[in-house]
């Protein structure tokens, strides 16, 4: 195994992932971007070496939205230390669950909750006993509120948050080292608006009259990654950034839990 430890992120080609990859390539960590379009990441890497040449920048190519490429993205990624896995790959859907298109949906649904929780999941059995490193599962305002028009989108990040609550509030009971933690930004300037909505270009100014940028939501990300805080939560009405345990009820010490048998 490489020895040296690696940041991973998921969706890193454009918005969130982008930034974050930078924010941290500032701390000195070193990285493993991954996301569809190597262009992007070639791009990213020359722009992160440019500043910081000492860090290492690894590329790995793949459409997360395939199932048998999550499993062997996570097996190429045994010889690397890993620190930190950030899921920031997913995206968007504006629409009547009526007029939806299925196969956008599909797509939705494998890659924001099915690939997510399959990374998770192997991530979080291989590091759940290490000291210092964190799982970062990014979510949205729409994963604790449901948007009109945007329902399906808005039930994976809710499932993305109740699942990352969940995976925090069970390695807390076992005494797990990993922290695991969820980022949930309001509007942000990036390609969401164009693909949510299948359009070619998007004016953020003309339709919201408040956003964040990805550099903003990258420093909440960091801001939460520095804290004990399980979520780092933007409230979609005053922008505010918040930091706090977990939203969900969390029946850990029901009567009616099923029964463990020994």
């Amino acid at each position: 195994m490489i020895q040296k430890k690696y940041i991973v992120i998921t969706g890193a080609s454009s918005g969130i992932g982008y930034e974050t990859a930078k924010a941290f390539a500032r701390r000195s960590k070193n990285l493993i971007i991954i996301a569809r379009r190597r262009n992007k990441l070639e791009s990213l890497r020359q722009e992160i070496l440019a500043e910081y040449p000492n860090v290492d920048v690894i590329i790995k190519t793949v459409d997360l939205s395939i199932l048998e490429n999550v499993y062997q993205l996570y097996r190429d990624l045994k010889i690397y230390t890993l620190e930190t896995w950030i899921n920031s790959a997913g995206f968007g859907n504006y629409e009547s669950v009526a007029q939806q298109e299925l196969q956008k949906i599909e797509k939705m649904l494998c890659l924001n909750v099915t690939a997510l929780t399959i990374l998770s999941s192997m991530f979080v059995h291989d590091y759940k006993d290490v000291e210092g490193t964190q799982l970062i599962n990014i979510s949205s305002s729409g994963g604790y509120t449901i948007v009109p028009t945007a329902i399906t989108y808005c039930a994976t990040k809710f499932y993305v948050s109740t699942f990352t609550e969940g995976l925090a509030q069970e390695l807390k009971l076992s005494n797990g080292k990993m922290q695991v933690k969820v980022l949930a930004p309001a509007a942000t300037k990036t390609e969401f608006g164009k693909v949510a909505n299948n359009v070619r270009e998007y004016n953020y100014d003309r339709l919201f009259d408040t956003y964040h940028t990805s550099q903003e939501v990258a420093e909440f990300l960091l801001r939460l990654y520095d804290s004990s805080y399980v979520v780092g939560l933007v409230d979609r009405e005053t922008f505010a950034f918040e930091l706090s345990e977990p939203k969900f009820p969390y029946a850990g010490n029901s009567t009616y839990n099923q029964k463990i048998q020994n």
